[in-house]
């Protein structure tokens, strides 16, 4: 038996254990591999629950609707409404942001794991373990399981094992919530999602894949994969993005010459460094 088979048995073994689950389903890589193992080893005892809430982006409460649909969950899949702004001191964007927003997951997927008896999972894999990650530790405080760390899965071998089960989302871009493209101390507000969010869409759009509009208040600071930097400024291309951009009220539109990065803003946490804009940085 391979590393990577053994490991997969260690998670599928430790789900079946369980007297069912609620995976904290986003759509994204780990949260769909989860579920689907989830679905092989407990059956109609596995549920998923989405909180949709401004600070996820259109396209993936569409996606994970879609991947609920693909799994066969029907009503075992949740769409609940949450709203991070909500919480008391999320908006000012604090460093402990994450923390706020796992704690109010919490809140709507615990009442439907209480109702059923059985915990939350969530998605998180051992490369989630480094960088600065309070959401980590605020989740398990409200019970959370994370089966994937226990199992010894990385973000290689979820995507590997993604792979070999036919999910579609073997290949899918990393992701996170589009709070993580303001540096902290920038206020989070549902207008300045929507041009985050509206912005990304955009440049997807122009066939870009793996992309992050990050806010500096007036300007937009674009990462991309180092591939396609040179496409960026390509004379049509460029001039697509230039006007979405100033159409969404950015009044500059700058590309990182690093490229995508994840977690890049936490850079600003760093002793020395001189944050855009206002002081802070942020999460992936």
């Amino acid at each position: 038996m391979s590393d990577l088979v053994a490991r997969h048995q260690a998670l599928a073994d430790q789900l079946a254990a369980l007297p069912g689950v609620v995976v904290a389903f986003s759509g994204g890589v780990d949260s769909a591999f989860l579920l689907k193992v989830a679905i092989a080893a407990l059956g109609d005892r596995a549920h998923a629950v989405t909180a949709v809430s401004p600070t996820m982006a259109k396209a993936e409460v569409a996606d994970a609707r879609a991947l609920g649909a693909e799994l066969g969950l029907g009503d075992r899949h949740h769409l609940v409404d949450a709203d991070e702004l909500a919480v008391p001191g999320y908006a000012e964007n604090p460093t402990d942001r994450c923390a706020l927003c796992k704690t109010e997951l919490m809140s709507v997927a615990g009442p439907i794991a209480a109702r059923l008896g059985v915990p939350v999972a969530l998605g998180t894999n051992t490369d989630d373990l480094g960088d600065h990650r309070p959401g980590i530790a605020a989740a398990r405080a409200a019970g959370a399981i994370m089966p994937m760390v226990d199992a010894g899965l990385d973000k290689a071998a979820v995507r590997a094992l993604s792979r070999e089960l036919g999910l579609r989302t073997w290949d899918k871009p990393q992701l996170a919530c589009l709070s993580s493209r303001f540096p902290y101390g920038t206020k989070i507000t549902r207008e300045r999602l929507r041009q985050v969010d509206d912005f990304e869409e955009g440049l997807r759009g122009l066939g870009l894949i793996q992309v992050r509009v990050r806010y500096h208040e007036a300007v937009a600071r674009i990462e991309v994969e180092q591939a396609d930097l040179p496409r960026l400024v390509e004379p049509a291309v460029r001039t697509a993005v230039v006007a979405l951009g100033r159409k969404l009220g950015f009044a500059f539109v700058a590309l990182d010459l690093a490229g995508f990065t994840s977690g890049s803003l936490n850079r600003l946490l760093e002793p020395g460094l001189v944050p855009l804009g206002r002081r802070g940085g942020a999460a992936s």
